[in-house]
Parts: C-alpha cells; sequence; structure tokens
C-alpha cells in the first residue's frame, strides 16, 4: 500500500481504531468496475411505509426486482442536512429512528446493512469541487432505511449516505451530483430519497388518496420537465411559481430529485411510478433513470 492510500484510509477509520495491515488494504480496495448501474428517485412519504404493505412498498419491491444487484448503494436523504458534505463511514450504521408519535412496531425495526469503506474513498476521490467529509456518529435515517428495506430486504448490499449541505444553492447540489457519475460505473445504485411535492405544514387528514391543486399542479409540471430534461427550470424551482413555492416550503425533500437528475444522461430510459398525490400535500411520485 502506497503512502497516499494509507493517508486516505486514516481519514475514513474511526478515531483509535486498531486496523491490522490486512484490514487496511481489504478496506482501501476499489470497488469493481461494472456496466452503469441504474438510479432511483423514491418519493418516501410516511415512516410507516417501512412495515406496510400498500401500493407504494409493492412499486417500490417491483422495480427493485429488475435492478441488477449493487457492489453498494449511495442514498440521499432529505433527512440528513450538514454544514459541508459528508458521507458516514462507519462499518455498521445504526438504524435511526428519527421521527415520534409511531407504532412500537416501527420503533423495533432495524436494517443492519454494513457500510462501505471503498465507497467513502471512491466518493471523496470522484468529487472535486467539495470537500467531502466523513461521519462516524448518524448512520441510516429513515428516509434511507424505510425504502432500501423494501428493495433489498436482507440488508446484504452495503450502504453509504451523503449529506445535504444548508449551504448549497440548488444549481450547487445539482452540479455536485453530476460529479457521483464514475460510482455508477462501479457497481454503486444512486438512491434519492424525498417527494417532489412535500408540505406537512397543511396536511390534509380528511383527504388521504388525493392532493390540493396546487400540489397536482406542481407535480404534474415536475413531471413535464422530467421527461423533458428541463433541469434548469427543475433546479430553479422559486422561480417556477406559487404551486411550486406551496408545494416545496423547504428544499430537503426536493433536493435528492435534483441528484438523480444531475446524473442523468441525455439518452437514457426514465420512468416515472407511485405517481399519486396523497394527503394534500404529499407527492409519491417515483422515478427510475436508466
Amino acid at each position: 500500500m502506497d503512502r497516499r492510500k494509507a493517508l486516505q484510509l486514516m481519514s475514513i477509520a474511526p478515531l483509535g481504531a486498531a486496523l491490522t495491515l490486512r484490514e487496511l488494504g481489504r478496506a482501501v480496495e476499489d470497488l469493481p468496475s461494472t456496466p452503469t448501474m441504474p438510479m432511483l428517485f423514491l418519493g418516501h412519504g410516511s415512516p410507516m411505509n417501512a412495515i406496510e404493505d400498500n401500493a407504494f412498498t409493492q412499486g417500490w419491491r417491483a422495480v427493485a426486482k429488475n435492478l441488477p444487484k449493487p457492489n453498494a448503494i449511495l442514498c440521499i436523504s432529505a433527512h440528513w442536512e450538514t454544514k459541508g458534505t459528508f458521507v458516514t463511514g462507519m462499518e455498521k450504521p445504526r438504524t435511526i429512528h428519527d421521527f415520534g408519535g409511531f407504532p412500537k412496531e416501527l420503533f423495533a425495526v432495524q436494517y443492519p446493512a454494513p457500510g462501505s469503506p471503498a465507497l467513502v474513498k471512491q466518493t471523496q476521490e470522484v468529487v472535486t469541487s467539495a470537500h467531502i467529509g466523513v461521519d462516524h456518529q448518524w448512520g441510516l435515517d429513515h428516509g434511507a432505511w424505510s425504502v432500501i428495506i423494501h428493495l433489498y430486504p436482507k440488508a446484504d448490499v452495503p450502504v453509504v449516505q451523503l449529506s445535504l449541505d444548508r449551504g448549497l444553492s440548488p444549481q450547487k447540489h445539482y452540479a455536485l451530483a453530476r460529479e457521483l457519475g464514475a460510482l455508477r460505473r462501479k457497481g454503486v445504485l444512486i438512491v434519492g430519497s424525498g417527494n417532489m411535492v412535500h408540505n406537512l405544514g397543511v396536511i390534509d387528514w380528511r383527504n388521504p388518496e388525493g392532493g390540493y391543486d396546487w400540489a397536482v399542479e406542481a407535480n404534474t409540471r415536475m413531471k413535464e420537465l422530467i421527461m423533458n430534461e428541463g433541469h434548469a427550470q427543475l433546479a430553479d424551482y422559486r422561480a417556477q411559481g406559487r404551486a411550486f413555492q406551496l408545494s416545496i416550503p423547504t428544499p430537503e425533500h426536493y433536493l435528492p430529485l435534483l441528484y438523480v437528475l444531475g446524473l442523468k444522461d441525455r439518452k437514457e430510459p426514465l420512468k416515472l411510478f407511485n405517481d399519486r398525490t396523497v394527503m394534500g400535500s404529499i407527492a409519491m411520485t417515483s422515478v427510475m433513470v436508466g
């Protein structure tokens, strides 16, 4: 092992960890090259989807049947915002129950997928516009595990989360995403998890199967722009009118979509699924690329 690789490994190992030379070598091995992996943006909705069998979870499982088995998953979740950009660097990420008021059965769920030092290292290498820090405290939040549990219920695929830097504009998030493209050719399944329309402040509990007019309008326009490569307009969402402003009062659930679109090649096929607006102000619309 050369000195550069040894120093890189020190940045991804927990403080105080004692590693053998064999472990050091194994941890810095590159992920093997593969054909370009597909990508997913999943409208994750309620944490209860983790344990429910419904149209949305069935949609996620159906998509998973047609995915090649990845070497690792890089997940961009709405629920991890940071100052700067980070990846999770632990060998065994904890399952974070970052919510309240739900049944005890949901809090009992554990998703023991391993981490991936190799994916951490390669993410740091491919991103040149920003420093990618390594976090050893976070784990897998429900934006990640509540959907990935349906894709790979055996928790046998390593998972690394990439945080959302609060200091970046939507356009800069989109640009950062484009730097991650090489990971798709290393067997990495990139998953964005959020909701295109997400306004919890005005949820309509009396309308579990429909949406406000503005939510439906925004979702329809978003889908048109997605299908027609209107990425510049989607990144400039604040300029798209009142329906967008009501649908995206804060950006964290919307930004994971920009990561998936930023990584899409112009000629790649794309399909929408789980395309429903629920509770008045939540769009479950999901996207598969590739």
